[in-house]
């Protein structure tokens, strides 16, 4: 009965203890045993445990007594916060009809709360605020219910305050959710429309879909149709999140579950897409997710060339759990055959990098982090560019432009200055200033994106002890000076080094990055020449000295001619050496470009 259905998510910054809250309705709803716990029960990498974060969106059905002895089924769809992982939010968002707004005591409303906040009220979900962190002495929570309260138009009184760490208040917001959240519309009896929202790789099941049923109803009996791709299969099973895969019977209009479809290629089951019945199809899809825009690209190359089968498999399964990943093969002369992928942020790229190593035991080397670029040719042709390697000839090239974003950054005002300071060092453009709360001021620039992949949050969090947060998005791509900063290794361009820089600022990198490469290539047998070249002239050069071999070691006195002709031998034997010596570049060479930013 639809009625007796509650679909919801809740949202907050990265660290306001979302998933805490989580494990406290889970406990009191009696879905998870005290005994059987575990801090952050959803967040079942053990990644999202180390960095604090979710991840990955999961989802979780709860039986909940109300207090009109009423049984309500209650679905909770967790999300992440960071970010990096809106794509995540935005899809979760759109297989609810409710939203808790969790904001901590301590820190008031931040970046993602707005964020966060807005795509909720965009995907049209009833927003119930709540307050969290009460216990903690450093919390406020009059004067920041005072801020959401004005912030959304309610009575700052009719806020919940609550303490997801000891429990306290926790029944007032399962009161909410049945009293405040809407149940889900959609008529049980039309022809079957499921969203996918999510979905995993089983070894056994194959793809398991985590699906909202929009309208009608799903048996196990039936065949399924994906409505982007056609194709059908019977499921291998049906059923619900009680936190764990429990099978059922049939899933019907309003409930959240499971499809396990045993597809095995992970292209057949998409993210987004719309699964019917094949008896009695659909006529039209649900309105799909937007796809993910990859914002900063890098190489990923096996360190072994063995395992670059093994790296194409791990992608493809990744890809899977995650849709806004995105690769395709490429190779370099100095690392041989890779892949390039695209990426939603720094944050998400590190996050896909330890997954690959933990998950799938690879060694891998990633190249520096790169962004998309809009190249227009003299011949009138406009092509996009992800890695400095494909940089056209300068000759064909009219103009360069980079993508530049709108950043939003919310601080206490006591550190306008040094962020002030921060971002136009970085080419930023100041647009305005908004003050969403007392003693807090949002600050909104325009910068270049590849101006904020590279150690700007870190420097953010730094100058403001922690207490800045972020939010960005697209802008425009915009003509500026851009030019292709090359690294030649013993004469050769090392494409896996190329960046493209301002043209103001070519010089000076150019002359940092060879002074880094000195101390990290290690010394062959024969003086290796390191250089750095941009608008076709050498900007800088040092050489690496050769590991000497003392050849003179065994003769004891004697005449002049014998070491000379000794020392001759060693010459042509280094200039032989030399001619077709191989130099190997350390992973380090490869990551030194991102610590060439004005410390």
């Amino acid at each position: 009965m639809t009625s007796h259905i509650r679909n919801f998510c809740i949202i907050a910054h990265i660290d306001h203890g979302k998933s805490t809250l989580a494990d406290r309705l889970l406990h009191l709803t009696g879905t998870v045993p005290e005994r059987d716990t575990t801090e952050q029960i959803l967040d079942s990498m053990d990644l999202e445990r180390e960095k604090g974060v979710t991840i990955k969106a999961s989802a979780v059905r709860m039986a909940y007594t109300a207090q009109d002895d009423n049984e309500y089924e209650l679905n909770l769809i967790d999300t992440p916060g960071h970010v990096d992982f809106g794509y995540e939010v935005s899809r979760a968002l759109n297989a609810c009809e409710g939203a808790l707004l969790v904001v901590d005591a301590t820190q008031g409303i931040e970046a993602q709360t707005l964020a966060n906040l807005y795509s909720a009220l965009n995907a049209d979900l009833e927003i119930i605020p709540v307050i969290n962190k009460i216990d903690l002495v450093t919390a406020r929570p009059d004067e920041v219910a005072e801020d959401v309260g004005s912030l959304l138009g309610v009575p700052p009184e009719n806020i919940l305050r609550i303490s997801a760490k000891e429990g306290k208040n926790i029944e007032a917001v399962l009161e909410a959710i049945v009293r405040d959240v809407p149940p889900p519309k959609g008529d049980a009896s039309a022809p079957l429309r499921a969203l996918i929202f999510d979905s995993h790789y089983d070894s056994y099941k194959g793809v398991i879909a985590y699906v909202r049923v929009v309208e009608g109803a799903l048996a196990t009996a039936d065949t399924i149709r994906m409505m982007s791709t056609s194709l059908e299969v019977k499921p291998v099973e049906i059923g619900i999140f009680a936190p764990t895969l429990k099978p059922v019977e049939r899933l019907t209009a309003g409930e959240v579950g499971y499809i396990a479809t045993g597809f095995k290629s992970v292209h057949d089951c998409r993210v987004g897409d719309t699964i019917t019945r094949a008896a009695n199809p659909a006529a039209a899809p649900l309105p799909g997710y937007l796809h993910p825009k990859p914002m900063v690209f890098a190489g990923i190359y096996p360190a072994e060339a063995d395992d670059y089968a093994n790296l194409r498999e791990a992608l493809d399964k990744l890809q899977l759990n995650d849709a806004s990943l995105v690769f395709e093969p490429e190779t370099s002369q100095a690392l041989g055959f890779g892949f390039r992928a695209g990426f939603l942020g720094l944050f998400h790229m590190e996050i896909i990098q330890e997954r690959l190593e933990r998950e799938y035991d690879l060694d891998m080397v990633f190249t520096a982090p790169t962004v998309e670029y809009e190249v227009l040719l003299r011949d009138g042709t406009t092509i996009l560019v992800d890695s400095p390697a494909e940089l056209p000839d300068e000759a064909d090239i009219e103009e360069i432009r980079e993508p530049w974003m709108d950043i939003e950054i919310i601080t206490p005002t006591d550190y306008y200055g040094p962020i002030m300071d921060l971002v136009t060092k970085r080419r930023g453009i100041y647009k305005s200033q908004e003050y969403p709360a007392l003693h807090r001021v949002q600050l909104n620039y325009e910068i270049p994106l590849s101006e904020i992949i590279v150690n700007f949050f870190d420097e953010l969090k730094s100058r403001t002890r922690g207490y800045a947060s972020l939010d960005y998005q697209f802008l425009q791509y915009r003509m500026d000076e851009l030019q292709k900063l090359e690294i030649l290794v013993n004469g050769e361009p090392v494409d896996a080094l190329a960046a493209i820089v301002h043209k103001k600022d070519a010089y000076h990198k150019g002359q940092r990055f060879i002074t880094k490469l000195k101390e990290i290539i290690p010394r062959q047998l024969f003086d290796v020449a390191i250089q750095s070249s941009a608008g076709g002239r050498i900007i800088s050069r040092a050489n690496v000295k050769a590991t000497r071999k003392d050849v003179l070691a065994k003769c004891y006195g004697g005449d002049i001619t014998r070491k000379k002709k000794l020392l001759e031998k060693q010459k042509k034997g280094k200039k032989r050496l030399k001619m077709i010596g191989n130099v190997e570049i350390p992973q380090e060479a490869f990551m030194a470009v991102l610590s060439l930013e004005e410390e």
